[in-house]
């Protein structure tokens, strides 16, 4: 008669790796619940924030006309912030707030950002600092549907409700899609959703545009876009 012999140096092992299972199953329950209870809590704020007033114009650089645009929206809401990422030269912004005869005090430019990730990647922490809840997105139809998506995804999981405005260019469209860039730009866009709830990266390049040293730029060499249709007077 055989007898199956179970030996006793294998018991200890096997009690050691049953406790480790269920020490991952109560974490994954833990992580599975605090996510839950994540995803309840920002769709509450992003369902509250759709019926707030826009309390910031979100400009992403890449087009001169985006800049002229907000610009015009400043002369009818001044009270509302304005954030330009990644956008024309300091001076360009400047001239044309000026030209408008916009106000300066609530516009704010970002020069950290040289891609639409990253677009939001510097300007998130600047968003949170804010309190803002509702953002008037501001880009061009060539730079759609990624900005869009991207907006949605990052900002939303900050509770922030996106409208997007789209301003028609003229020209060649200085952004070009492609389903491989915007294929990448989701993904780490879905993964920086989460960690850019404990990491804040800081832009040390932001300037109020009412602080723009004009008299500094008199002596640089620079140069704005043909449609600004921009003069500068020295």
């Amino acid at each position: 008669m055989n007898r199956k012999v179970t030996s006793s140096h294998n018991v200890p092992r096997r009690n050691t790796l049953s406790k480790k299972w269920r020490v991952l199953r109560k974490i994954k329950f833990c992580l599975g619940l605090l996510l839950s209870i994540w995803l309840v809590f920002t769709t509450i704020t992003l369902v509250s924030a759709s019926s707030k007033p826009v309390d910031t114009f979100f400009v992403l650089g890449g087009s001169i006309r985006r800049e002229m645009y907000v610009a015009k929206l400043t002369k009818q809401y001044p009270q509302v912030r304005v954030l330009i990422s990644g956008g024309s030269p300091d001076v360009c912004i400047w001239l044309i707030f000026q030209r408008e005869v916009a106000a300066m005090a609530n516009v704010w430019l970002e020069k950290c950002a040289s891609s639409t990730f990253s677009n939001f990647y510097y300007s998130i922490p600047i968003l949170r600092r804010w309190h803002v809840h509702k953002v008037m997105l501001i880009t061009s139809p060539t730079h759609l549907p990624r900005a869009k998506w991207l907006a949605q995804i990052l900002l939303g999981a900050h509770g922030i409700w996106v409208e997007t405005e789209v301003v028609h260019e003229q020209g060649i469209p200085g952004n070009r899609e492609y389903w491989a860039k915007t294929g990448l730009d989701l993904t780490r866009s879905l993964l920086w959703a989460g960690l850019s709830q404990i990491i804040q990266p800081q832009c040390s390049q932001v300037t109020k545009l009412a602080d723009v040293d004009i008299k500094a730029w008199q002596d640089r060499s620079f140069k704005c876009e043909r449609q600004g249709n921009l003069e500068w007077r020295r």
